[in-house]
């Protein structure tokens, strides 16, 4: 599996979510299957299906974040104000506005806080620029003309 890069923040919750998937909610969905099949014949329960749906849903879902989990990299806000990476928070300009934005790996992205992912475009081409470049990313609009004006 491919290195996440999370926050220590992040990484507590996630921790919290699987062990609530694990304590509370597959004891909820054990219950449910237990007491579907008290109802009878299970080739024609439907609640017994929709049951096991659920389980398996579930199931991955717990394997999807013991996966994650396993395989992160912690990332913390980066001390180096110099060039930009995981971790650093940016101030661009570009089609005339002035953005800040906070670089983080892709679990935690989410662009209406201001937190991009290294993944995405503009954080991918941004990584390992300085204060003062001018760079230009391909987006799925078009072509857009950066510069970098802080570094935090």
């Amino acid at each position: 599996m491919q290195k996440k890069f999370i926050s220590k923040e992040k990484l507590q919750e996630l921790i919290k979510e699987l062990k609530y998937l694990k304590e509370v909610k597959r004891v909820q969905v054990a219950e449910k299957i237990s007491n579907a099949k008290d109802l009878g014949d299970l080739s024609e329960n439907a609640e017994y299906s929709e049951a096991k749906e659920e389980q398996a849903l579930l199931e991955k879902k717990i394997s999807e974040l013991e996966d994650i989990i396993q395989c992160v990299t912690i990332v913390k806000k980066s001390e180096n104000k110099n060039i930009i990476s995981i971790g650093s928070t940016v101030e661009i300009k570009y089609n005339g506005q002035i953005k800040k934005y906070f670089i983080v790996g892709s679990e935690e992205a989410d662009p209406s806080q201001g937190k991009i992912s290294n993944e995405s475009p503009l954080g991918n081409a941004l990584i390992g620029y300085r204060i003062g470049d001018s760079i230009e990313v391909k987006t799925p609009k078009g072509l857009v003309k950066c510069t970098i004006l802080k570094i935090s």
